[in-house]
């Protein structure tokens, strides 16, 4: 039996309610980045959940995104440094084409968005993991920065962006207790700086990871990005 390749780079992911800053905060750190967002479904996808007693699609559950394409996503970036990624307009709720994502020589990556925390137990079985945060800053503070971006960049119309974030405002801390329940750490925008800059240090003084044989053995099962 041969052994595993060693790995070209790990991921942190990273999580927190929308409008928390992770974009800001992954920007800030200078390392890599996998924006989460971009393996969305599209909006003409039957099989997208709705808000109970609405017709509002809630982009906010995770049967709205493609789980498996994303964890696929992470994993060739984690074994080879490239990936090719959808490229998602979230004010189309459609995928527009696609894109390539490289780690070069940077021994961590970023995989940030609102579901990075319900990928933390496969990220961590593939040998993938190298830390796992929740930007937690605050619901009244977040439901200002989330309407006032969505706002910006014409996300969703108006009446869908209050509806939505007098919703999650009111959710915030159900939406932290999930994702820290999942596995990330709940931590500030300071904290989760240092944290991935101790991760980048940390990969960088051991050199390239060795995912375990119970990693391997699992290659098989993973889905491939077409």
């Amino acid at each position: 039996m041969s052994s595993p390749s060693p790995l070209s780079a790990r991921v942190v992911l990273l999580c927190g309610p929308s409008g928390s800053g992770k974009s800001l905060v992954a920007a800030r750190s200078g390392l890599p980045v996998l924006r989460l967002d971009d393996f969305y479904k599209e909006g003409t996808d039957p099989t997208l959940p709705l808000v109970a007693g609405s017709s509002d699609i809630d982009w906010d559950h995770p049967l709205s995104w493609d789980e498996d394409r994303a964890v696929a996503a992470i994993a060739d970036l984690c074994r080879t440094g490239r990936a090719r990624v959808p490229r998602y307009d979230l004010a189309l709720s459609a995928r527009t084409g696609e894109d390539t994502v490289e780690t070069g020589s940077a021994p961590v990556f970023i995989a940030e968005g609102v579901f990075a925390a319900d990928v933390v137990e496969r990220c961590r079985e593939l040998g993938l993991l190298a830390d796992a945060l929740c930007l937690n800053r605050g619901a009244v503070r977040t439901f200002r920065r989330r309407f006032l971006r969505d706002l910006r960049e014409g996300r969703k119309s108006v009446p869908f962006l209050l509806r939505r974030g007098w919703r999650l405002m009111r959710a915030e801390r159900s939406i932290v207790a999930r994702q820290t329940a999942l596995g990330a750490r709940a931590c500030d925008k300071d904290e989760a700086l240092a944290r991935l800059a101790s991760a980048a240090a940390a990969a960088d003084r051991s050199g390239a990871a060795v995912p375990s044989p119970r990693a391997a053995a699992a290659d098989d099962a993973l889905p491939l990005v077409p």
